[in-house]
């Protein structure tokens, strides 16, 4: 007895809705405010988001790894018990962030706008993640207060500065004891900015 097969409507139905999930990739050496802005526009717009800590060789590491994952998990535990949103979860990774992507599930790229100079950057590493691996970005601009705040600025002020509270603006609590910390134990990555600008002032 021929069976009737199932109709259009029925085969949606058992289908599973398609999750979009996104990574931002980033070093957050250390982390900011600008930072978890952009997390939290993120957290409307996907159904998970996953905050990709990596390594960046062209930056001289304040902080390792292992300290950077657990400064922003700390931070977005306490985002995520204030405001409601898509899920958050937190990974250190090496290597190309679009392997990354392809092995968390992402099907887009997160990134922050703060100025002109961020968008011609981003928007051409846009059209490459696309091409190479299929990989879309979505763009969030940055609110007002966090346009000019980057981790690099926050290492010379912490380097250069002799009060760090300041930063108090640019970074969370915990983070600024984290830079005072590593400012008075001498960190070498500090020492380098202090040099450079030693022997800028030479010349």
């Amino acid at each position: 007895m021929a069976t009737t097969p199932p109709s259009r409507s029925r085969a949606r139905k058992a289908a599973k809705p398609l999750r979009h999930v996104a990574i931002f990739p980033g070093s957050f050496d250390p982390l900011t405010y600008g930072h978890l802005d952009v997390i939290r526009r993120g957290r409307r717009l996907f159904d998970e988001l996953v905050v990709a800590v990596g390594r960046n060789p062209s930056k001289d590491e304040l902080f390792t790894l292992e300290e950077r994952v657990a400064m922003v998990k700390r931070e977005i535990a306490g985002l995520v018990a204030e405001e409601p949103g898509a899920k958050v979860r937190v990974e250190g990774f090496s290597g190309l962030t679009v392997d990354f992507a392809r092995s968390a599930g992402a099907t887009a790229l997160l990134r922050g706008i703060r100025n002109l100079s961020d968008l011609q950057n981003e928007v051409q590493q846009a059209l490459t993640n696309r091409e190479i691996a299929g990989l879309e970005t979505a763009f969030v601009v940055a609110g007002q207060n966090f346009s000019y705040t980057s981790s690099s600025l926050i290492k010379q002020l912490t380097a250069l500065g002799h009060d760090l509270k300041p930063l108090k603006t640019m970074v969370p609590p915990e983070v600024v004891r984290a830079l005072r910390a590593k400012k008075a134990s001498g960190h070498p990555a500090l020492g380098r900015i202090l040099a450079a600008r030693d022997g800028a002032a030479e010349n």
